[in-house]
């Protein structure tokens, strides 16, 4: 094999197997958003904050579904201050640092359609109601 071939191949099979490439860009940012916001209380359990991977702190809030927990964690649940503080997140920022905390906690959730959305939104307007 000739080194124009090698050195071809190799760049083809790194484009090909390089994270970077098939990386959901969803879940890296709600990866990024726990590190940058969620952990400062999720990874010690500050003021009773589920931790991540603890399956049983989780379980009850992953039973109640991922609408309820998503608006009700935007508005601000318990000691939770709203969009766990930082004011500028998105409902849709949100929900991904949420998804990736549940799905290292026992859940198997997935990122919102519009559908599920919109009834988070929903959800978010009855709760800031009710509050």
């Amino acid at each position: 094999m000739t080194m124009k071939i090698k050195i071809t191949l190799y760049l083809i099979l790194t484009l090909i197997f390089n994270k970077g490439i098939f990386a959901n860009p969803k879940i890296d940012s709600g990866a990024h958003i726990y590190k940058e916001v969620c952990a400062v209380c999720h990874a010690s359990g500050v003021a009773n904050a589920p931790k991540l991977g603890d399956h049983n702190s989780w379980k009850k809030l992953i039973s109640e579904g991922q609408v309820i927990i998503t608006a009700h964690g935007y508005v601000g649940v318990r000691a939770m201050p709203s969009r766990g503080g930082k004011q500028d997140l998105t409902v849709d920022q949100f929900a991904e640092a949420l998804i990736y905390m549940v799905n290292k906690s026992g859940g198997n959730w997935v990122s919102p359609n519009k559908s599920m959305l919109d009834d988070i939104n929903k959800e978010i307007i009855n709760r800031k109601k009710s509050k």
